[in-house]
């Protein structure tokens, strides 16, 4: 039977599968190889010896004093971050598509300036800031300049998702909007923004768990006591297992960003589920409530 050609590429033949194969086969050769000489290295060095791993299974010392308060850390800092960057975001996105150009220049420039600086120069700089001119205290100041920094940067990356989530929608979703009346704020609140929102997940989603990683920047810079902050005293104390402590906590982090993609992707497909079952039908009365007043549609 002939193999029908798709559109974007044609079918490997006989010879582009078995060079396909080839070069699946030495490549996984390769990273054998890499993999092999990874543990030779490590077990030469004595790091995969079963006394510097038991501590994670035998010893629930290890995360109480140190794991789990690190994670508590790790999640409060980046949830506040999420909480306060994603509708200021939202805002600077949408005021950079303001009709007015003032709005529009003064969101551009606070976009573009955060959205250049380092996340971590600007932990550094609100720290110091915090330090200079408020009267926080120095025990819970490295966490208000964690979430400062991870506010002010993502906060102008999101605004660019949320901005080109709204521009990929057809033109013709605001001229229907705009023909039944509806004013620019109604357009965005209930025709743009919940459409775009499908379309804009997986981008919001990368931020997110880029949000949860740059937690580390504070403990490796400002002393904050998060996940990665945690692997120093641990090895201190448990006989230089800094191996076994970065594996734990890298697993830990992959674990949190494995738990918010996987929500994120059963949100985009309820949502997806949602635009396709609904067949509600806006009434009259419904258009005439959305229209500005004294802008009713003309009734027969």
């Amino acid at each position: 039977m002939k193999e029908t050609p798709t559109v974007l590429y044609d079918v490997p033949g006989p010879r582009a599968r078995r060079r396909n194969v080839l070069w699946t086969l030495l490549f996984l050769a390769a990273l054998a190889a890499v993999v092999w000489w990874v543990a030779a290295s490590l077990a030469d060095q004595g790091q995969l010896e079963w006394s510097k791993w038991a501590p994670f299974f035998t010893d629930a010392r290890v995360w109480e004093t140190y794991l789990l308060p690190a994670l508590k850390n790790t999640v409060i800092a980046a949830g506040l971050a999420m909480v306060i960057a994603l509708p200021m975001g939202a805002l600077l996105g949408i005021s950079r598509l303001s009709e007015h150009r003032s709005v529009r220049g003064a969101a551009g420039v606070v976009v573009e300036f955060f959205r250049a600086i380092p996340v971590l120069i600007l932990m550094l700089f609100a720290n110091a800031a915090y330090a200079e001119f408020t009267d926080i205290s120095p025990d819970t100041r490295p966490l208000y300049a964690v979430v400062t920094g991870l506010v002010l940067y993502n906060a102008s990356v999101l605004a660019e998702v949320v901005r080109a989530g709204i521009l990929a929608l057809p033109a013709g979703q605001t001229d229907a909007a705009k023909a039944i009346g509806m004013r620019k704020g109604q357009t965005m609140t209930y025709v743009l923004l919940p459409q775009s929102v499908t379309a804009m997940l997986p981008a919001l989603v990368s931020q997110l768990v880029v949000i949860v990683k740059d937690t580390a920047l504070g403990g490796a810079m400002l002393g904050f006591s998060e996940l990665l902050a945690s692997v120093r005293p641990m090895s201190a104390n448990y006989g230089a297992n800094t191996i076994a402590c970065f594996t734990v906590v890298a697993v830990i982090f992959v674990i949190l960003n494995f738990a918010l993609t996987t929500f994120a992707s059963w949100l985009e497909g309820r949502l997806r589920r949602g635009r396709k079952s609904t067949g509600a039908v806006v009434g009259a009365e419904a258009v005439e409530d959305l229209a500005t007043p004294g802008e009713h549609l003309d009734k027969p």
